[in-house]
């Protein structure tokens, strides 16, 4: 099903050492990989970025999934494209080479979602301005993340992401899942500010340069 969506279109930035750690942007609903990619030059030097284009057409942009709802992905849906993803991922990340996740809005969705089927796989997950993707078939049991890096920003004012599905995310991983939480919340809205940029720059440092 996954060959389905075609190849990866993926747009890079930083190293071109294939060794170097990698971290993968994930753009939100409606919008491509150029417009996740501008985020790289505020992020550290020395590991390699990769935007991928999410593989359903909607709009003028593009989605990684079909949800019931804002936040509420179909469980067969991200299924499929998390498939895909994995298809693209192990072809230029083999076993070794840490990956790190960092998604915005349904990219934090789609994020959490390939977070959660497999903790191991991933050396940590940002999951910025959206949600975990709750009863869409991965699992959120207790202790599920345990000792594995995720970060949480959220806006107070957001009023584009349900506030359930914000405080159930922030509640999970600051709890129950046993993650090693960093969290910021930001009294605006649905956007990365300067703010949470830089310290997502010192997040992905910390991780890529132990």
């Amino acid at each position: 099903m996954s060959s389905d969506f075609g190849p990866a279109q993926v747009a890079w930035a930083g190293s071109e050492d294939p060794a170097a750690p990698l971290v993968v942007l994930l753009h939100g609903r409606g919008a491509d990989e150029r417009s996740i990619l501008s985020i790289a030059p505020h992020l550290p030097d020395g590991p390699a970025y990769a935007a991928v284009r999410a593989p359903i057409g909607e709009g003028g942009g593009y989605a990684w999934f079909a949800n019931r709802g804002i936040g509420r992905p179909v469980a067969e849906s991200l299924t499929a494209t998390m498939a895909w993803f994995r298809e693209w991922l192990d072809g230029v990340a083999p076993a070794g080479r840490p990956v790190v996740l960092v998604g915005f809005s349904g990219g934090a969705a789609f994020a959490g979602g390939l977070l959660l089927a497999d903790p191991q796989r991933f050396a940590g997950a940002a999951i910025l301005y959206g949600t975990l993707p709750f009863d869409a078939g991965v699992p959120v049991t207790p202790g599920h993340l345990a000792g594995t890096d995720v970060f949480v920003a959220q806006g107070d004012a957001d009023h584009v992401i349900p506030r359930e599905l914000l405080d159930r995310t922030w509640d999970y991983v600051t709890g129950e899942s046993g993650a090693t939480a960093r969290t910021r919340r930001d009294p605006g809205g649905h956007g990365i500010t300067g703010e949470t940029a830089a310290e997502l720059r010192d997040w992905v440092a910390s991780i890529t340069q132990a």
